[in-house]
């Protein structure tokens, strides 16, 4: 790596830049208050306009995936729910903010993107004022600026994400690591930075190692090293005990954060892993299911009933047998996540940045210029020209490292990579401005060859298409089309599946959803033509012969529907409603022993199937298995009273 070439003005002087005219004095690392402003309210502005013009899109208020899956844990909170009944599978802190929300406006997803937008330029103020004492003023104000600007920045925190939470805690983070040199109190310094970091832990788990990443830091510094380490791991400890011990005694277990671990391991890990998210049961990624499919395949896989960190060791085991396994073959896996990790594309959970860009005139603006693929380059030219500040800058090194392991460990969302970016934008900040200087000729880069071929293989890298922005449009169309249709919709639905197919025509799962959609509409031949089209175009995926089966049903062909369910289930041998569904087709034909062994068979993978044990209690009837039936009959109306009290 190349430096920038310093003097020092004197033998306790601070580096300075060197001025091929006269020496560059170091300012206060401070930015004046109205400039401070400016930045809020650009932010401000910026995030608010986003918010009114989705107003007017089909995202206006559906939530899709974890967001509502956060807005249903936090409706519970505001009715009074602040305890809950399980060990945290989730991170609990944005369902808990959400929840304050609720409380003190209203439920309504307005209300929670303006309160976020003011998180959002929040957060940008004090990763202002964190470049400020890391570099300079300068670039902690165009650092606040740029995340201001950042198109990712703007598109999450209008989403019911934790992501706005996740930012703001770690730009804070940043702002008091900054200030430690020139604290009065180091201690108090440490505490705060650690009471941040565990916060950051209950929206953001694997933030974890940047505990490992502080330590390294005092280790670095060879200044009470240790003492610095207990301060801050008390600082932790304050907000992550009570949550330990509210696991304990709700669910029986001493978890610090959550349990969910172990399938998000093996997710990301598995030897059909392709480094984004793959639910456990395909089509089922939604966290309302989550928890139970994991807890549901782990306990058919073992015969018992298990407990949630025994579930979460399961899931371990299955990933670490894979990867022993093909050891090949997961460090190929390691290597496309950390491309993706830092890949100019912002990979899709159930919502897209590009999909809600076709109605936001901001995220149009910035999206060509504010993303990962400018970043990252620019960010080694800004790591090249502060090379001479590396031990100031050592905890951002640090932190950007392990955080960045942290997420190769797992899988790969855009959300997931988040905290990496006033990290990585504070580099990018100090590289842009650098290279001005550089135009200029205020400054001599040393090492510029070797700091100009690096930069060139990381911008072909970061921007190398692993993943088209089309199909990531595609993937959040196909997810909003499927909320319309659970809310009944389905004229909107067929509108977006369709939108979905004609962005990505070879997506198997939106012609599957599309036909569904159309099936239910009463379009059955258009159905079949669409069912036909996402076999031919994926016929290993079990979903596709689920959803024709169940429009076969629907239409009476009970032959032909089981038939499908029995194809479905070659993929998925372990899924309890395909095995119900079976049941049905298998009943409607009168074949009642087979019927009744498919419905026993979803019991045994899923005991918690009220559906399922209704209609092993109805065939174990007909079969003249009176007592069998009762206890069925018995099982359901149990946990259909425990549903509907919230006891799972």
């Amino acid at each position: 790596m190349g430096k920038v070439a310093r003097q020092r003005r004197g033998r306790n002087s601070r580096h300075v830049v060197q001025s091929k005219s006269r020496p560059l004095q170091v300012s206060e690392p401070r930015i004046q208050p109205s400039v401070l402003a400016l930045v809020f309210g650009v932010a401000l502005v910026v995030r608010l306009i986003h918010v009114w013009q989705l107003e007017a899109s089909p995202f206006s208020d559906l939530l899709l995936g974890d967001s509502a899956g956060y807005d249903r844990w936090a409706k519970r909170i505001a009715a009074g729910d602040w305890v809950g009944s399980e060990v945290f599978y989730q991170a609990p802190l944005y369902p808990y903010f959400l929840g304050v929300i609720y409380t003190l406006f209203g439920e309504t997803v307005s209300i929670v993107r303006i309160c976020q937008a003011v998180v959002g330029a929040s957060s940008c103020v004090l990763l202002a004022g964190a470049g400020a004492r890391f570099f300079s003023p300068r670039i902690g104000m165009l650092s606040g600026f740029a995340l201001a600007l950042y198109a990712p920045a703007i598109f999450m925190d209008a989403t019911l994400q934790k992501s706005v939470l996740d930012l703001l805690l770690l730009s804070g983070l940043l702002y008091v690591l900054g200030r430690l040199p020139e604290a009065s109190s180091t201690t108090k310094t440490l505490v705060g930075a650690g009471v941040l970091l565990g916060a950051l832990s209950l929206t953001r788990e694997n933030a974890l190692v940047l505990v490992v990443a502080l330590v390294a830091w005092f280790g670095f510094e060879r200044e009470q090293w240790f003492r610095r380490t207990i301060v801050v791991v008390a600082g932790v400890l304050i907000v992550l005990v009570p949550v330990a011990v509210r696991n304990g005694v709700v669910g029986g277990e001493w978890h610090l954060t959550t349990s969910q671990f172990g399938p998000n391991f093996y997710i990301g890990n598995h030897a059909g892993a392709d480094g984004t998210y793959q639910p456990l049961r395909y089509g089922r990624g939604d966290p309302l299911f989550e928890r139970d499919d994991a807890t549901a395949l782990a306990e058919a896989a073992l015969g018992r009933e298990l407990s949630p960190a025994r579930v979460s060791q399961y899931w371990v085991d299955r990933a670490l047998s894979d990867i022993s396994a093909e050891p090949g073959q997961w460090l190929r896996l390691v290597a496309r996540k950390a491309a993706l990790t830092f890949n100019a594309v912002e990979v899709v959970d159930t919502e897209s940045q590009y999909a809600h860009a076709d109605h936001s005139f901001p995220l149009v603006v910035t999206g060509w210029i504010t993303h990962f693929g400018v970043l990252l380059p620019l960010a080694i030219v800004g790591m090249a020209a502060t090379l001479g500040q590396r031990r100031r800058l050592m905890p951002l090194y640090l932190m950007l490292g392990m955080y960045a392991v942290s997420v190769i460990a797992f899988y790969v969302f855009a959300r997931y990579r988040y905290p990496l970016v006033p990290l990585v934008l504070l580099f990018a900040v100090a590289g842009g401005d650098a290279l001005v200087q550089l135009v200029r000729r205020k400054i001599v880069l040393s090492g510029t060859p070797v700091v100009l071929f690096i930069t060139v293989m990381v911008s072909i890298g970061a921007n190398w298409p692993l993943i088209s922005k089309p199909e990531m449009r595609s993937v959040s169309y196909n997810n909003l089309g499927t909320a319309y249709r659970e809310r009944g919709n389905l004229a909107s639905a067929v509108d977006l599946y369709e939108t979905s197919v004609e962005l990505t025509p070879d997506y198997a799962n939106a012609h599957s959803n599309l036909a569904s959609a159309l099936s239910a509409s009463g379009m059955a031949d258009r159905a079949r033509e669409h069912y036909q089209l996402a076999i031919e175009l994926d016929p290993s995926v079990g979903d596709v012969y689920f959803n024709y089966g169940n429009a076969l049903l629907a239409e009476g062909r009970f032959n032909d529907a089981a038939e499908f369910f029995e194809r479905a289930l070659e993929d998925w041998p372990n899924d309890a409603e395909a095995y119900n569904n079976l049941g049905m087709a298998l009943g409607s034909m009168n074949r009642l022993r087979e019927a009744a062994d498919a419905f026993a068979e979803a019991v045994r993978l899923d005991p918690r199937a009220v559906l399922a044990h209704q209609n092993l209690a109805v065939m174990l009837d007909a079969l003249g298995d009176r007592a069998g039936a009762l206890r069925h009959r018995q099982e359901a109306v149990r946990l259909e009273q425990g549903l509907t009290s919230g006891v799972r």
